[in-house]
């Protein structure tokens, strides 16, 4: 990696995935990463050249920048309070998650961040967390399978038996793919950024208030029309 100019992201070949596909769109975010080059390659000589590694190498030490999470013993959530383990999308997300917010928002209020870092985890992230690590939704039995999730979306965008599969055309399906899930977190964070977060701001407010309209406190006004339900059930927890 050393003497090199151009960063490398390495990760596995073969088929590819939701989690390692929005994790290089994260990475390549950063201002670490934005130029670096994309390698899909389970050679151990070419991952030691790799800048970053994520999703292969059997292998999780951020000081170290590898970020795999299929090694046996491996436990990583979020944080204690999530019980989900991550996959390679969630590594990359807990560890660079708010730079990267901070610049695909120009949001720059840490406390704002910090709320959307949140509810995006719980709006995207985990969902593809748990479905690479086969984390069902519920216990039981299905009454149906969803087909069109981000998850399945990318896994058909991989070459089918009867179509080439070659290195280069498997490496411009992950393309596609990296541009189909960043496209998805960006349509997602900005639809919290731009709806969801000043709705909970003025929900915020009048239970700041609240005392003001009645002495109970059991009596809320809303400054101005907004959805308010689902926000006013998380404040009260």
């Amino acid at each position: 990696a050393l003497g090199r100019m151009v960063k490398r992201i390495v990760t596995h070949n073969g088929t590819f995935h939701c989690d390692e596909s929005l994790a290089c769109f994260l990475l390549k975010q950063t201002e670490e990463f934005k130029d670096a080059e994309i390698i899909r390659t389970r050679d151990p000589s070419v991952i030691e050249t790799a800048d970053i590694v994520v999703d292969v190498g059997a292998i999780y030490d951020p000081e170290k920048n590898l970020f795999d999470h299929h090694q046996r013993g491996f436990t990583e959530t979020i944080n204690s309070d999530y019980e989900t383990k991550l996959s390679s999308a969630g590594l990359i997300y807990k560890h660079y998650g708010k730079e990267v917010l901070k610049k695909l928002l120009q949001e720059n209020d840490d406390d704002v961040l910090e709320l959307l870092y949140w509810k995006i985890y719980r709006g995207i992230i985990q969902e593809v967390d748990a479905i690479d690590n086969g984390i069902n939704q519920f216990d039981g039995e299905k009454r149906y399978k969803i087909n069109t999730n981000l998850s399945s979306r990318v896994g058909r965008l991989n070459p089918s038996w009867k179509e080439d599969a070659s290195d280069e055309k498997r490496m411009e399906q992950f393309n596609n793919a990296i541009e189909m899930t960043g496209e998805e977190f960006v349509s997602i964070a900005n639809g919290y950024h731009k709806g969801w977060y000043p709705a909970r701001a003025i929900v915020a407010d009048a239970v700041k208030r609240r005392k003001d309209i009645h002495p109970s406190g059991k009596i809320l006004e809303l400054s101005q029309f907004c959805p308010w339900s689902s926000d006013l059930f998380d404040l009260e927890r």
